[in-house]
C-alpha cells in the first residue's frame, strides 16, 4: 500500500475531477492505493466484493469463468474503473483482475463511491459516460469476433495494442500466444501461425513478445475485411 493524496492525484478520472474540497478528504480517508507485480490477482471472481477499483497506473485482463474454462473478456489500459459492474450491486465480484504489467490500483469503499453518486450529479455523469464508452467498445468487440476470420481478428487486436494502448507500432505484447487466442476466441496454433504469416509477408516483424508493425494500411486492411 503506498501514500496517496486524491485531490493532489495526477491521474485523476474524469468523475474525481468534479468533487470537492470536502469529498476529496472523505476519499482520501476511505480508500488505499496498492502496487501490483505483472502477473498477481488484483481482485478474483467469485470473492467478496467491497471496493470500486480505479486502475492508476499499468494494462489488466478481465478474465471470466465460463462453463469450460476462463475466458479473457477484455484488456484495459489505466487509468481507468475496473470494479463497478461488479461492485455496485453485487456482493461477489462477477469476474477476475490480473495485471499484465506492474500496476497501481486504488480501492475505494463502495459506500463512499455510491454515496458520490447519490450527491454529485457531474460525478455521477462521468461514471455513466465512462460506462457507456466501455459497453459500446464491448458491442463493437462482439461484433467482430462474430463475422471476421482469424486473420481479420489478429490484425484488429494488433491495431489496438499498437494505437489505443501502446500508441506506436513497437511493443512487447504483454499477452502468451495461448492468451492472445483466448481473447479472439481461436487456438494458440492459429494465432501463432497467422503471426509467422504476417512476418513472412513482411506486414510485421516479431521477435518473442516484441512486435513491431512494418506495413499498417496492410494490416488496416486485413483487419476491416475480417
Amino acid at each position: 500500500m503506498t501514500p496517496h493524496k486524491c485531490s493532489d492525484c495526477l491521474i485523476k478520472s474524469a468523475a474525481a475531477k468534479n468533487l470537492n474540497i470536502e469529498e476529496f478528504e472523505v476519499l482520501e480517508n476511505n480508500s488505499a492505493c496498492v502496487a501490483f507485480k505483472k502477473g498477481e490477482i488484483i481482485f478474483k471472481q467469485d470473492a467478496l466484493s467491497l471496493n470500486i477499483a480505479y486502475l492508476r497506473t499499468g494494462l489488466v485482463k478481465i478474465h471470466m469463468k465460463g462453463p469450460s474454462h476462463e475466458k479473457i473478456i477484455r484488456v484495459v489500459k489505466a487509468p481507468t474503473y475496473l470494479g463497478i459492474p461488479t461492485s455496485m450491486d453485487m456482493k461477489v465480484n462477477q469476474f477476475s483482475a490480473t495485471a499484465l504489467e506492474d500496476t497501481t490500483v486504488c480501492f475505494i469503499e463502495s459506500n463512499v463511491f455510491r454515496n458520490f453518486i447519490y450527491t454529485n450529479g457531474k460525478f455521477a455523469y462521468e461514471v455513466i459516460l465512462e460506462l457507456c464508452r466501455n459497453e459500446l467498445f464491448d458491442y463493437q468487440r462482439y461484433a467482430s469476433l462474430a463475422q471476421k476470420q482469424v486473420p481479420g481478428m489478429v490484425a484488429e487486436t494488433l491495431i489496438c495494442f499498437s494505437d489505443k494502448i501502446y500508441g506506436k507500432d513497437q511493443f512487447n505484447i504483454p499477452l502468451s500466444r495461448s492468451d492472445m487466442a483466448d481473447l479472439i476466441g481461436t487456438s494458440r496454433e492459429s494465432v501463432s501461425r497467422i503471426l509467422t504469416e504476417f512476418s513472412h509477408e513482411k506486414i510485421i516483424e516479431v521477435n518473442n513478445n516484441e512486435i513491431s508493425i512494418i506495413n499498417k494500411d496492410l494490416l488496416i486492411q486485413i483487419s476491416e475485411k475480417g
